[in-house]
């Protein structure tokens, strides 16, 4: 089963034993960030650094002026990594060491862009704006993303990409100090919290025929109990047809499915028209639909028609990689099982060479694994001696 980590390019800038590090632990392939959202990673094995702080989302390399000139949405270009292109970089020392490397490129998630251009973002039943969640529904939006995908997946010498936020994202978010959970929201509410009302989609909804403001004073009325009482754990297609009313829910998953199949189908059409035959293109996913955030939720036969085959989230027990995988089974397309194998995050690395055989038998073909940069040095030890036994 073909293994891959994935990896920031200042884990392997100025560090010159960053590739065989990471070949030696028996990997095939490396997913290396070309397009990545705000974040603060360890680099624990660095010879330079232990902390990188990524201010914000940004490309790795250097964009194409021709490409963003007069545009009022463009990628913002990276300062904390030295170097006009630390994702070249890396990928040449990656190459070198024997890795296939292929880009990692992060989509609709962006806290920048929606600071500084507010009427990007998704806008709640309540008036919130997220700035970290574009609306993709919005023609500049799509458009930005759709051109972002193919610059930042055909880097050179790259041997396919992983698309990650490729459609909705909503209220979940691992926000710097975030203070969200003291009411309890379950599948169905973050669902109805997740709902845009912003002009684009308010029309949309209205193309589906629901009169908008109707709706978004019937989400805030669903909602209502879960702020007075502490919580609401409705979960579910059915969940959410009994807070909204089955007419209403299904208006805006029609809504939201349609939106979210038209940015996936441009944007791997992007990234296809920029790369030659061959070029690999996976998709972060969710087999639900409705689902938001960095793995999208798609159709299973849509998105296998579309792209070359999905990465999904498969740390956790048993009944997590069935629910991911099992709608997948018997479909085609790569179905690569993406492992967590930092233990400080929740992953784990010492129950790897099980859990992968069990995802084996669910049907996935490879493994992604989280994160070779991020983990300890006996986290990598574990990662390595269990695809060692699983070769």
């Amino acid at each position: 089963m073909k293994a891959g980590v994935f990896l920031y390019p200042w884990d392997v800038v100025g560090d010159p034993d960053a590739a065989a590090r990471i070949a030696d632990l028996g990997v095939r392939q490396v997913t290396l960030a070309s397009a990545y959202h705000s974040t603060r990673a360890l680099t624990p094995r660095h010879p330079a650094h232990r902390v990188v702080t990524a201010e914000h989302a940004a490309v790795l390399y250097s964009p194409d002026p021709d490409r963003w000139a007069g545009r009022a949405l463009a990628p913002y270009r990276q300062s904390w990594t030295p170097g006009d292109d630390p994702y070249g970089e890396a990928a040449e020392a990656l190459a070198a060491a024997g890795l296939e490397v292929h880009s990692w490129v992060v989509l609709a998630h962006s806290s920048r862009l929606g600071a500084e251009h507010p009427d990007t973002s998704v806008v709640n039943a309540y008036g919130d704006r997220y700035p970290w969640a574009p609306c993709i529904a919005r023609p500049a939006v799509r458009d930005y993303l759709v051109d972002l995908a193919a610059e930042a997946a055909a880097r050179p010498g790259a041997h396919g990409t992983e698309l990650e936020s490729c459609g909705w994202y909503g209220f979940a978010h691992l926000h710097a100090h975030d203070k969200v959970a003291g009411v309890g929201l379950g599948d169905a509410a973050q669902y109805l919290m997740s709902l845009c009302f912003c002009a684009v989609c308010r029309e949309g909804y209205g193309e589906e025929g629901v009169d908008p403001e109707a709706l978004s004073a019937a989400v805030r009325r669903a909602l209502e109990p879960a702020w007075s009482g502490g919580g609401s754990p409705e979960s579910g297609r059915d969940g959410i047809a009994k807070l909204l009313g089955p007419e209403q829910a299904d208006a805006t998953l029609a809504w939201r499915g349609r939106v979210a199949r038209t940015v996936q189908e441009a944007a791997v059409a992007a990234v296809r028209a920029a790369t030659p035959p061959g070029f690999q293109v996976l998709l972060h996913a969710d087999p639900v639909p409705y689902r938001t955030g960095a793995n999208a939720g798609v159709e299973p036969d849509h998105v296998l028609a579309v792209a070359d085959g999905v990465v999904l989230p498969c740390t956790g027990a048993d009944a997590v990689r069935e629910a991911v995988l099992g709608p997948f089974a018997g479909r085609g397309g790569v179905r690569a099982a993406n492992f967590g194998v930092v233990t400080g995050m929740g992953g784990s690395p010492r129950t790897l060479e099980r859990d992968a055989a069990h995802a084996a038998s669910l049907g996935a073909d490879q493994l992604r694994l989280y994160h070779a940069g991020l983990a300890s040095g006996p986290d990598l030890e574990a990662v390595a001696a269990a695809l060692s036994r699983l070769e």
